[in-house]
């Protein structure tokens, strides 16, 4: 029987990652995908909190702030809060690359979304952030 062996570090090969073998690798979801699922489950949490903490309040993810305009000093903001005006509803944008270069591990990327999420409804709404839920953490 040959004698397998991890020669250039790809991980396993032969028949333990064949797609049909009993043991199958899991897969491991996407920087996008983890990120959106860290901010749904930031939203979950302070609607079981307070579920009408995001009435007519739009909340968005973008990759990278745009306007350099839109912070001061050397520090890239994480998020940002829009009041509403006349023609929109107000917003709510976390900046995703931002965040994710400030958390170290994927348990700290979940802390922190939270964390930006609630302090920014609580500057659109005026509610504390204990009543939003962050006393959580």
């Amino acid at each position: 029987m040959p004698r397998r062996r991890d020669r250039h570090d790809r991980g396993i090969r032969g028949s333990l990652a064949l797609p049909g073998s009993p043991s199958r690798l899991r897969k491991r979801s996407s920087r996008p995908d983890f990120f959106n699922e860290c901010l749904m489950d930031a939203i979950s949490r302070v609607l079981a909190r307070d579920p009408n903490a995001l009435d007519d309040i739009v909340v968005g993810v973008e990759e990278v702030p745009y306007l350099n305009s839109a912070w001061s000093g050397d520090r890239v903001p994480l998020s940002a809060a829009v009041e509403a005006s006349r023609r929109e509803r107000a917003r709510v944008v976390l900046y995703e690359r931002p965040i994710e270069r400030r958390a170290q591990t994927p348990r700290e990327l979940r802390r922190l979304v939270h964390r930006t999420l609630v302090e920014q409804l609580s500057t659109l709404t005026g509610r504390s952030i204990s009543s939003l839920g962050l006393d959580e953490d």
